[in-house]
């Protein structure tokens, strides 16, 4: 059976420290301006690797704010989580993508 975080507990699916480690890791990255490690936020929670969880709202998520950067690579990987979500699901993701623009944006600024 696949965890489905919208099911979980307040939304979310309990990730280990490995998992938080590297979404700290990545986020670094990611601030140095390697504009390749959201995508690969999508990668490890649409696969369960690196140790994350399998968390499709996560990793549509991801997928969706890398592909609004540009990464094209992510809007077919974005499309492909799709198909095995529900529409709560992909709204759920769609809105945590918006928050996480949204928070961005004012740090940059």
């Amino acid at each position: 059976m696949q965890l489905r975080a919208i099911e979980g507990r307040g939304g979310q699916i309990d990730q280990t420290a490995e998992a938080l480690a590297f979404v700290a890791q990545t986020m670094a990255a990611f601030e140095s301006g390697n504009e390749e490690a959201l995508f690969g936020l999508g990668v490890a929670f649409s696969t369960g690797s690196r140790g994350c969880a399998c968390d499709l709202i996560e990793a549509h998520k991801w997928f969706n704010i890398a592909a609004a950067r540009g990464h094209e690579e992510a809007a077919h990987c974005r499309a492909d989580v799709a198909d095995e979500m529900t529409a709560r699901e992909i709204a759920e993701a769609q809105r945590r993508a918006r928050q996480w623009l949204q928070q961005a944006s004012r740090r940059a600024a």
